[in-house]
């Protein structure tokens, strides 16, 4: 399992970018704030533009520094797009149970972030705001079936209550560390390696072999 680091300015092997995709209000953003920094904000107001955050989180021994980026779901910021899904190896595709519409778009995210990711990325449904039991829409079972049907991994969270929260983002960073491992044994790699930095793929030195991920993404 995946363990939070104390900072995110310590060494780190990797480095991953992953990014929240969904309708807009679906709770992206305190997914990410209660993730990042065990925050959660009642009054959020739609993320308008691109935040992200760092965390750093250890698995088998390596430690991941991922970067998560978060924007809005509203039609109008889609300009950002490629620059959006630039260089990321993990999406959490977020819907909000108490609200069948965002569930209802989740085929259409997905097929955005087919075209416009690399075709290796790692996708994950969320279905947020678990809490709301009462008022709930999609049922969990509908969920499983399209994640099954799509070759999801998926999961169920609360970002009020922060049920799942961690869970996720270490089950996502567990598949993505355990692919590139083995694509490293397939390779034979133990030289320079690609880090993933503000979207851009470049070459480091691996002398010291603190900052080690992959260019593109990464498959399930």
């Amino acid at each position: 399992m995946a363990a939070a680091s104390s900072s995110v300015d310590d060494a780190y092997d990797y480095l991953f970018k992953l990014v929240l995709i969904g309708d807009s209000g679906v709770g992206k953003t305190n997914l990410l704030s209660q993730f990042a920094r065990s925050e959660f904000n009642l009054a959020s107001k739609a993320t308008i533009g691109v935040e992200f955050a760092w965390k750093n989180v250890t698995i088998e021994g390596d430690v991941i520094k991922a970067q998560i980026w978060d924007t809005a779901g509203q039609e109008r910021y889609r300009a950002i797009t490629n620059a959006y899904y630039r260089g990321a190896v993990g999406a959490l595709l977020v819907y909000d149970i108490a609200k069948r519409v965002t569930f209802d778009h989740v085929e259409a995210w997905l097929k955005e972030v087919r075209e416009h990711a690399d075709s290796k990325i790692v996708v994950m449904l969320v279905g947020n705001k678990s809490d709301l039991s009462q008022l709930r829409q999609v049922s969990t079972d509908e969920a499983q079936e399209l994640a099954k049907r799509e070759g999801l991994a998926f999961i169920e969270t609360s970002a009020l209550t922060k049920s799942g929260v961690d869970t996720t983002f270490s089950r996502i960073l567990e598949e993505i560390h355990r692919i590139v491992k083995e694509q490293e044994l397939d390779r034979g790699d133990d030289d320079a390696a690609a880090v993933v930095a503000d979207g851009e793929a470049v070459v480091v030195d691996d002398d010291k072999a603190d900052a080690k991920a992959p260019s593109g993404g990464c498959c399930k």
